[in-house]
């Protein structure tokens, strides 16, 4: 049988970053520094990277002048403050202006990531002293501003940096790409009354406010780069999607973008209550040391304690009702049309869960559920009935669309059909209700089944899984186990990272190479897959999303 880790994760963006933890077990990226690393006046830094001869770049922003370097032919700068340290007093608060300084800030060298468990955090170093965002551009003074997209990291809100995304093929590809930190895990995500402003006001959701705050400074600031600040375009993958999603469902992010790219993102559309959000946040404090629930004792606790007790807060951290960010559920507010109507490129991998079963569990609709023992036939519905929370005649309907003989394995069976449940008929479900309310809507399904594998040596795997389309868009300087592209994956590559920028620049990614036509309530995606990208109308049948439609209407 399975054993369910977490409570409901309708909030479950760290429902995703607990199981990735586990699924690359101990394929750290870079082992993490002390995370209670104190700011100083000065940013701080990891190394940067090489880059070619030539005069530096410099763009005078509103904080002061920033001297970036060049990079096969664009312009980067690293490390951009954005807000200021939301340390001492400022942790969880909102995020407040970042200062000014004079003469030119080095933006040579990236800043170090937010607190979080060793994992998939980059070199260098951690420290709360983290909300910093890099801009890679191709061109400073462009006789047309360019389209902007800002890039939302995934890692379950507990994990990852906006320095492990290089942005510099997409920007040669004509788009200016921010990518950002943002508050990770407790600092990010718990919600307490005592954080509140006032009795009963919102409380939570900081690394989302994060977010939106970094969507300001490119406002403010971006066209010195040579972006449109009236066309940006948020994209994010796995929990970065998510965040996208909350985005747009927020009323405080209105005007923030344009447009919108979710990658694997909708996998967990009900938020928790933010009474429920701050009775896990009031035992979080007692987990830590303080029982007299005061934000000012909370404030005083070591950045590594509340590391430490990251796996204890998975349920709750991120995403509540906060009445601020978020006035409703990302599900409810889209189906009900009470959202920010942006055209949407929206899509999933199409074996998503394979990165989660290798780590012996699943994410499902928003639970992280481990394996206790392999599945078999015999506890094959049973472990159905758990996972997804359904009657045992609902399992029953449901493994009878997944029946045992057409796997290798029971475990692929399990894991098939809770991604199909989890990732894909979630993207089908939000594009029906971005369509169903007239907004332009583009699906797509990541195909390329010899994708390189992130978190193991090549040959581990040999699907499309979480993660696995990261490559076709981003430089990853800091994978554990980076592998070159073959010609076939390369044109595949450039086919999306053109769709992505053309969607940035217009609202529709096709191309004169790839025409990709509207989702609509006929269910056309693009399969992107070798040796190129093609529609695909069978994208709801293939994953059966009208028998989960059927039988998951008691999970709340």
């Amino acid at each position: 049988m399975r054993t369910v880790l977490s409570r409901r994760g309708r909030l479950a963006f760290a429902a995703v970053g607990a199981a990735l933890a586990t699924a690359i077990g101990g394929l750290t990226v870079a082992g993490a520094a002390d995370a209670s690393s104190t700011p100083s006046s000065t940013p701080s830094t990891s190394t940067s990277t090489s880059t070619s001869a030539g005069q530096s770049p410099v763009v005078a922003t509103g904080n002061g002048a920033v001297r970036g370097l060049t990079v096969d032919g664009t312009s980067a700068f690293r490390g951009l403050p954005y807000a200021a340290a939301p340390t001492g007093d400022l942790r969880w608060r909102p995020p407040q202006a970042a200062p000014g300084w004079q003469g030119e800030r080095d933006a040579t060298s990236y800043a170090l990531a937010c607190p979080q468990a060793p994992g998939i955090n980059p070199p260098g170093g951690l420290s709360e002293d983290c909300l910093y965002l890099n801009v890679s551009t191709p061109a400073l003074h462009p006789a047309v501003k360019r389209p902007v997209l800002v890039w939302i990291h995934g890692g379950g809100l507990t994990a990852d940096s906006g320095s492990n995304y290089d942005g510099t093929k997409l920007a040669k590809a004509g788009a200016v790409v921010v990518t950002i930190n943002y508050r990770l895990g407790a600092l990010g995500f718990l919600a307490h009354p005592a954080f509140a402003s006032r009795p009963g006001g919102p409380a939570g959701n900081y690394g989302l406010m994060d977010q939106q705050a970094a969507l300001r400074w490119v406002q403010r600031n971006i066209a010195q780069f040579g972006g449109d600040p009236r066309n940006v375009t948020i994209a994010g993958e796995s929990a970065g999607g998510l965040s996208v999603l909350a985005h747009i469902t927020s009323r405080s992010s209105k005007g923030l973008f344009q447009r919108a790219v979710v990658q694997s993102g909708a996998f967990a559309l009900e938020q928790e209550s933010l009474a429920k959000a701050e009775a896990f946040g009031k035992d979080f404090a007692v987990k830590v040391g303080c029982a007299d629930q005061s934000a000012e004792c909370l404030r005083r606790v070591p950045v590594q304690t509340l590391v430490d007790n990251i796996s204890t807060a998975t349920a709750l951290i991120p995403g509540s009702i906060d009445g601020a960010v978020l006035t409703e559920s990302i599900g409810t507010a889209l189906a009900a049309g009470r959202f920010n109507k942006v055209p949407i490129l929206n899509g999933s991998n199409h074996d998503e869960e394979a990165l989660f079963t290798l780590g012996g569990r699943v994410v499902s609709r928003g639970y992280n559920v481990a394996y206790t023992s392999p599945v078999t036939a015999e506890n094959y519905e049973a472990n159905i009935a758990s996972a997804l929370r359904v009657a045992p005649e609902q399992a029953a309907a449901i493994a009878a669309e997944y029946p045992l003989s057409a796997y290798p394995t029971p475990d692929k069976a399990f894991g098939t059909l809770v991604g199909d449940a989890t990732f894909a008929c979630g993207v089908d479900q939000v594009n029906n209700w971005t369509t169903t309310h007239g907004v332009p809507t583009y699906g797509y399904e990541f195909n390329d089944d010899t994708a390189p594998f992130l978190f193991a040596p090549a040959g581990t795997l040999s699907v499309a899984t979480h993660g696995s389309e990261l490559w076709y868009l981003f430089d990853l300087p800091n994978a554990p186990f980076p592998a070159p592209l073959n010609a076939e994956q390369t044109a595949l590559a450039d086919s999306m990272r053109a769709a992505w920028v053309k969607f940035a620049a217009t609202g529709n990614p096709s191309t004169h190479s790839a025409y990709w036509p509207s989702s609509g309530h006929k269910g056309k995606v693009v399969s992107l897959e070798l040796p190129a990208p093609r529609v695909s109308a069978d994208f709801a049948a293939r994953h059966h999303c009208t028998t989960f439609a059927q039988n998951l209407d008691n999970v709340k």
